[in-house]
Formats: structure tokens, sequence, C-alpha cells
């Protein structure tokens, strides 16, 4: 894989299928007509069951050649989704599948992004146990207490931003309360983040100080499979007139393998125990966020061990608001703040320009443009941090041809003056994408 020619041709593939997909609905209009056949005249009482889904294809160009990943597509894809909910007396069963032909990977997969029974069995609790996406706090594409996990890949590749939030097998339970409300999830065995691994995206590799690829893949050695691994999640939360605050705990591991076991040589989670707060709220015509998270890294607090992650202290403040009619500008400052920087330079093994500031600034932009009755939306969403000098761009544009029928594009542009900072090293993964989505 990866000359022009092969590109080119895959790239024509991938064209042909969206074309198909734009045709399907013209297809069904003709063959079907307009008509009110489906309705039911006799108000019979609705089927408990409901099934839908769609079927999207989409490709990722890479902007430039890399030089570790001999492939010039991040994405090729054509994926079927369905969807299908059972409404019961006593709760409501769900299930979320995805079926895809990769042409990056070369192979039909599936996944259950879902598979959950939902129920009350008391006034104020509602439980939901099974496999399900998960997500909580402020932040906009930006994490502090949301440490559940995320797929990576799927998100600097191409995909549907839907797909940066991996599901997991838990369990979430929720107290609602007259003033405060308590969730705890519960997920029997670590489910890590979908980490960029060197197989579509290459990454830093600071032991050997170069962008690498695959093979070999990053293969992590993940926690054994105990009750003592298990991940908590606890979230308090409420409002205070108009303003939503939020206390946040977690046990568990870090998402990303940013350990190493020396006497293995492997790559490994580091144990996490995290707290933190948030508050959003109206101001001045707009919508203001705070959030704030310390990380604590348990397996190493003094911050002396090369191998484990150091502690951090996070910190976010945000403001959104509508500037013109259907013009919204929103903005976010982020700041990691590494702990005992002083022992993690003393200690740190590798180069010494590869290493950890202190502190980690980023500042992002989002701008979002409805036109045409909201059917075609203009964004753009930029991060860039003046501590690592490097940025990270996101144009989109989607536009809603009909009811069933979605097309989307956009780019994932990275730069940066040194390999090793986060987005700096990503470079070389400069994607431009393509999708089209009929729903169904």
């Amino acid at each position: 894989m990866g000359g022009w020619s092969e590109v080119r041709a895959r790239s024509r593939v991938a064209l042909a299928m969206i074309l198909l997909l734009a045709a399907a609905p013209l297809a069904a209009q003709e063959e079907g007509g307009d008509d009110d056949w489906g309705d039911d005249p006799w108000g019979e009482e609705a089927s408990p069951f409901s099934w839908y889904g769609f079927v999207e294809g989409a490709s990722g160009w890479r902007t430039q050649s890399d030089s570790a990943i001999d492939d010039d597509m991040t994405l090729e894809e054509l994926r079927l989704q369905l969807e299908g909910e059972y409404l019961a007396d006593w709760g409501t069963l769900s299930l979320k599948a995805d079926g895809v032909a990769d042409g990056v990977e070369d192979e039909l997969t599936g996944e259950v992004r879902e598979a959950m029974v939902s129920f009350s069995p008391g006034e104020r609790i509602d439980v939901r146990l099974g496999r399900q996406v998960l997500t909580w706090g402020t932040g906009d594409l930006l994490f502090l207490n949301d440490l559940f996990p995320k797929d990576w890949q799927s998100f600097l590749s191409g995909r549907d931003d839907d797909y940066l939030k991996a599901p997991s097998d838990a369990a979430r339970i929720s107290w609602f309360g007259e003033a405060v409300n308590l969730e705890a999830v519960v997920t029997p065995r670590f489910e890590p983040d979908r980490y960029v691994d060197g197989s579509r995206l290459s990454y830093y590799d600071p032991a050997r100080g170069v962008i690498v690829g695959a093979p070999p893949e990053l293969d992590a050695d993940e926690p054994s499979h105990s009750a003592d691994n298990a991940e908590l999640a606890l979230r308090l939360y409420g409002l205070a007139g108009s303003q939503e605050w939020a206390i946040y705990g977690y046990r568990g591991f870090f998402g990303q393998p940013t350990a190493f076991d020396p006497e293995r040589g492997v790559a490994t989670f580091a144990r996490l125990n995290s707290l933190g707060a948030s508050l959003r709220g109206p101001l001045k015509g707009g919508i203001y966020n705070l959030e704030t998270a310390w990380y604590d890294s348990a397996d190493d607090r003094h911050g002396s061990d090369p191998n484990v992650p150091n502690s951090e202290l996070r910190l976010l403040g945000g403001y959104e608001r509508e500037m013109a009619t259907n013009f919204t500008v929103g903005t976010q400052y982020y700041l990691e703040w590494l702990q005992d920087h002083d022992d993690y330079v003393a200690s740190y093994p590798f180069a010494t320009e590869d290493r950890r500031d202190e502190f980690r600034h980023v500042v992002t932009l989002r701008l979002t443009y409805r036109m045409l009755r909201d059917d075609l939306t203009l964004g753009l969403m930029n991060f860039y941090s003046p501590s690592d000098d490097d940025a990270f761009i996101r144009p989109a544009v989607g536009w809603r041809y009909s009811d069933n029928l979605r097309f989307d594009a956009g780019a994932n542009l990275f730069t940066g003056d040194r390999d090793s900072t986060f987005y700096g090293q990503f470079e070389e993964n400069s994607n431009v994408f393509l999708r089209a989505r009929y729903s169904f």
C-alpha cells in the first residue's frame, strides 16, 4: 500500500460508494412515490419495539506522506449501524451495533456499542446495566473529570465525533434527590482509551526519539481482571439557582499506557485517583464553564519514578455565546500543572528536549455558523498550545440534504516545532475527510 496510483484507485472506489449512497433516497422516491399507506388509519397501539440505523461511507486522505506509515489514507470504510429499542412495563432494552468494511486495516469488523437494560427499582432511582457510552464534565473536546474511555484513533482519522467516546461494560446507578443528585458508575473490567498505536496513525516514541508506526503496534499490558482493578466513578451534582454544579471522584487507571514496566519491557497503565469539581451557568448572554481535577498518580506520589506519570492539577475555563444570528463563538483556556516537576526532570531518562514543561497551556476557539434553516453548518475548532508551540485545527462542513441523507467534510490539521509535543507528533497524520450517511 501507499503508492499514489493505488491511492487514487482506492479514492475512486470510496467516492463511487458515496455517490451510490447519495442516489439511494432518490431511487426510493421514484419507486415508492408520495403516499401515506405507511400510516396506521385504525389507531392501533404502537409496537413496543423500534429500530433504525444508517449506512455511511467515509474516506480520509493524508495531506502529506508519513515517514512511519506507508499508507496515504487514514480512513476508508463502509459502515452499517443498526439500533433497536424495546419498551416494556418494567424498563427498556436497547441495542446498537456497527459493522464495518475497513479498507485501511483490510478487514471486516463488528462492534456492539450499546447492549443495555434500563429500569427504575424505586421512585428516585434509575439503573442502566450493560454496554453503554458514558460522558460527563463541561469541556468542549477537553476532558478533565470525564475519565471514561475515548477512541482517539477514530477522532483523529476523520470519523464522526460520536465515535470519540468508546463504550464501556458498566453499571450506572442514579439517585435523584430534592436538591442533590448522585450518580455512580462501576466498570468491573478496566476499559482503556483506544489510543494511537501506530496501526492507523503514527506517534512519537521518546525511547527511540522518532516518529513510529506499525509494525509492530504499541501493545500495552492491561491490568488483570480482578475486583481490585475495577473502576469506580462518582458524581454529586445539582442546581444552585441557575448554576449547575458537580463534584467528581474516580478510582481506576490512566486511560493511556503512559507507564512502563522495565522488568518485562512493556508499556502499562498506572493507577489513578481523581477528585474534581465543575460549575456552569449563564453569564452576559452566554454560558460559562469552570472545571478542575486533581490527578493523584497512586503508583508514584513523589514523582521520582521515571516509569510512572506524575500527579497533575488540571484547570479549565470556558465561555460560549451567540455573537450574531446563527453565529456562535466559544473559547476555552486549559492548564496542566505537572506536580513534583524537579523530581521529574532529575529522573527523566530520555532526551532533554523531550521533557514536559511544568505548565502546559492550551487555548481553544470554536466558531459555528448555521444557515439554510440549519441544513448547512460551517465550523472551525482550533487548539493552540503556547507552551508547546503546536496546534490542532479542525475545519468542518455539514450539509443535511434531506431528512435521511447527510454529507460531512473536514480536516484534522496538526503542526508543531517538535515531534515530541502532543499535537506536533501527529503532523504527518494531518488529513482531510469526506463522509456520506443515509439514515433509515
